[in-house]
């Protein structure tokens, strides 16, 4: 286990710049959009194409297993959905801060593994996949990184 690690290290040291540049910046921006495209339409097509379905993605709609990461704003409602999308725009940050510390190639096999490892439990449990734990992930990410770092609760209160 450990010459794997020292292996998978040496890669992303290698391919430290390859990957998708400010990953979190495109997913939060594709949450926002898929967002507003279903307040326009309260039909909502936009979502209902988008989420997570084990049934429609066996019958081979496969853009499923990847697109239901945009639709994160779209599972709360009402005060949550304020929550929702100020967490939304922490984990933006917390994923740029990560990108950073690890490199691109790195954080991206990170989320991207994330969603695979999501695709393959909901698949083989029937479960419904949302991409709110892997997110979180990325503030114990954070949180390993600096430990020290403050953060400000309500924008007001520093928190430890």
């Amino acid at each position: 286990m450990k010459d794997l690690r020292k292996r998978f290290d040496r890669f992303c040291l290698k391919n430290r710049d390859k990957g998708i540049p400010n990953l979190m910046l495109y997913i939060t921006i594709g949450n926002v959009a898929v967002y507003l495209l279903s307040v326009i339409d309260p039909s909502n097509v936009v979502y209902s194409a988008l989420c997570f379905s084990r049934s429609a993605i066996l019958h081979g709609q496969v853009w499923r297993l990847f697109s239901y990461i945009f639709t994160y704003l779209l599972d709360t409602r009402g005060w949550y959905f304020f929550t929702a999308l100020v967490s939304l725009l922490c984990f933006c940050q917390f994923g740029k801060l990560l990108e950073q510390y690890w490199g691109r190639c790195k954080f991206n096999l990170y989320y991207l593994t994330g969603v695979v490892m999501l695709d393959i439990a909901a698949l083989l449990f029937g479960m419904y996949a949302t991409t709110t734990y892997l997110n979180i992930s990325l503030f114990l990410a954070v949180a390993t990184i600096a430990p020290e770092a403050r953060v400000l609760l309500m924008f007001v209160l520093p928190i430890k």
